[in-house]
């Protein structure tokens, strides 16, 4: 029996690490899940970027109101019980399974987004998506992937998100606007390069085309290029393709046309670089 309390302690311990950590500096995962709880309250409409800035305060105030609470704009332990299953459970205070829902869930998919693997809406249900990424992160972390977010997985997710450790061109002559991260309820797992409709993409390294077809996930035309060390750049939304599955390129090959095919609003390239199947930032590796 009294291993339960050691437990209990280590994994508060670690999510405390976690809250605490290096990703923290990308935004809060515990500010992330009150974002979370608020917008299903319908307070809360920005994005779940887990900086706790005007909106976010805002919207606690309200809550409180509403709820006819001391009116402090702090979500202490009153308000985080009033705002129901989504303000309850600290990341940490329980192993996340398959069917949770709850605080420690927002806060889960928060980190696992930053870390490459991102679940769709951060809305605090640990359903199958949430399920899949977390155990792809665990095997990529090289941890058993049982779906179970307990000590071992949490003190993975407390180090630093992964970089690639190569760089790359830009892809196409534009400016760079949305970029890696939060991106209203969803992440933006890369960048994005508005331009003229049919202009040229080009290869941002060296490599062998691995994937260049429809994608109906939502990227498209897709072409995805392996670099080594495992590492993949994808080029989404191509009005056309310029080259084939196996074929070898150069960097600075044209690959295809920028398009808005797949889940797209306009002409522009989605840019995504991948290390061992985790989306990284791109950004630092352009040169």
């Amino acid at each position: 029996m009294p291993f339960k309390p050691l437990t209990t302690l280590l994994v508060a311990l670690l999510a405390a690490l976690v809250l605490a950590g290096p990703t923290a500096a990308a935004g809060s995962p515990g500010v992330a899940a009150l974002q979370v709880a608020l917008r299903s309250k319908g307070l809360y409409l920005g994005t779940i970027d887990g900086v706790r800035g005007p909106q976010t305060t805002a919207a606690v105030r309200r809550f409180q109101r509403r709820a006819r609470l001391a009116v402090d704009g702090i979500a202490g332990p009153q308000t985080r019980r009033a705002l129901g299953r989504l303000g309850r459970h600290r990341l940490g205070s329980r192993v996340l399974v398959l069917g949770r829902r709850g605080w420690d869930v927002s806060s889960l998919q928060f980190v696992l987004a930053w870390h490459g693997f991102p679940s769709g809406n951060f809305d605090g249900d640990l359903g199958p998506r949430t399920d899949a990424a977390l155990r792809r992160f665990q095997r990529w972390a090289g941890l058993f992937p049982d779906g179970a977010a307990g000590p071992a997985t949490l003190a993975r997710l407390r180090t630093r998100p992964a970089r690639s450790p190569l760089s790359f061109s830009r892809p196409v002559h534009a400016r760079v606007t949305d970029r890696f991260g939060p991106r209203g309820a969803r992440f933006h797992a890369g960048i994005d390069f508005p331009s003229s409709y049919g202009a040229r993409v080009r290869a941002a390294r060296s490599g062998r085309v691995v994937f260049a077809r429809w994608d109906a996930a939502g990227y498209g035309n897709l072409v995805k290029i392996a670099h080594g060390n495992r590492i993949r750049t994808w080029y989404a939304h191509l009005s056309s393709f310029a080259v084939r599955r196996g074929q070898r390129v150069s960097a600075g090959t044209v690959i295809g046309r920028v398009g808005s095919t797949g889940f797209s609003t306009g002409p522009h390239l989605h840019f995504e670089v991948h290390l061992r199947g985790a989306a990284v930032d791109p950004l630092p590796t352009l040169r």
